[in-house]
């Protein structure tokens, strides 16, 4: 005699309730995600942001002096995204000249941003020089505040101007 008593046999209305159970869960599921979530936006799919749309670089009349006595100011990832950038000053006006452009090339890692040589940007990558300008890279709007703040605005929309190949 076995000390464990035999389970009495499953009826087969629990094994088709447990049954139905589960196919209205996978119903319901994809439910959730073919029409709730995509009804929840206005176009239809999710966005997603990571970090802020703009970024407050300090006083415009300290980070020109900077730049000017050290060179452009590498700002490492300002906006959650895994997109460092350097800004860059150009005249004796803290309110005009202002430049922001990502640190290294498009469709390049980390390890490829750009260093500057004190006359350009050398690619440790082994590509060309780049121009103390940032010609060829994507360039980010600046404005200068009424309260003498450098903003950088990442927004899409905003401005951002693609690489020219360059």
């Amino acid at each position: 005699m076995s000390p464990v008593q035999p389970r009495p046999a499953r009826s087969p209305r629990s094994i088709l309730l447990g049954v139905a159970g589960i196919v209205v869960g996978i119903a319901l599921v994809l439910v959730l995600f073919v029409v709730a979530i995509p009804s929840l936006t206005e176009s239809g799919k999710v966005e997603v942001r990571l970090g802020p749309d703009t970024f407050d670089a300090g006083p415009a009349d300290a980070r020109s002096a900077e730049i000017r006595e050290r060179g452009p100011i590498l700002f490492p990832d300002v906006a959650g995204r895994d997109r460092d950038v350097y800004l860059t000053h150009t005249g004796d006006d803290p309110t005009t000249g202002w430049a922001v452009f990502d640190a290294r090339r498009p469709g390049t890692g980390r390890d490829c941003t750009l260093t500057w040589t004190g006359t350009a940007f050398r690619d440790p990558c082994g590509g060309p020089d780049v121009p103390a300008d940032g010609a060829g890279l994507v360039h980010y709007d600046v404005t200068v505040t009424e309260e003498g703040r450098v903003i950088v605005d990442f927004r899409p929309d905003a401005g951002a101007d693609e690489p020219d190949g360059g």
